[in-house]
């Protein structure tokens, strides 16, 4: 009887333990389209990006030459990068009920265009996108960034 005992209480803590190990990272945005020379860099790995793929924080969207890919994050921001693009999604903070957050986004070349989402229109400094020698504070609109190579 005593085994029994020490038996269900080890799976029980195991059970609790477990999943504080495999924690997944929050879900971010998704892509909604890639073609080309595409890859999602995550913790040390290249992802093929395809539609519906979960982003998180701090993923590296990276195209080549004949590369492009699109993604639309949880505050309805979207985000297209075209050939030769690396675009670090730096920092993400949501809170749905408020619709308030935090976005930075880091461009280090290439192309991006941006459609802000309700981050950005929550407060002034929410979303700011990166730039090699300039940082750009997004106040609820639509461009694109350009970097030279």
């Amino acid at each position: 009887m005593r085994l029994i005992r020490t038996i269900t209480v080890l799976f029980s803590v195991l059970a609790i333990l477990l999943p504080l190990g495999t924690a997944q990272a929050e879900e971010i945005g998704r892509i909604k389209g890639a073609v080309g020379d595409a890859s999602i860099e995550r913790e040390g790995e290249s992802i093929k990006p395809k539609p519906g793929q979960v982003l998180q924080q701090s993923d590296v969207l990276q195209t080549g030459a004949n590369g492009r890919v699109a993604a639309t994050f949880v505050d309805n921001s979207r985000f297209s990068a075209g050939p030769n693009s690396r675009v670090e999604l730096s920092k993400f903070a949501y809170d749905p009920t408020t619709e308030e957050g935090e976005f930075v986004t880091s461009v280090e070349k290439g192309s991006l265009a941006i459609i802000s989402g309700k981050i950005a229109k929550s407060e002034p400094d929410a979303m700011k996108v990166k730039l090699p020698s300039a940082i750009l504070g997004v106040r609820g609109t639509r461009f694109i960034v350009e970097v030279g190579q």
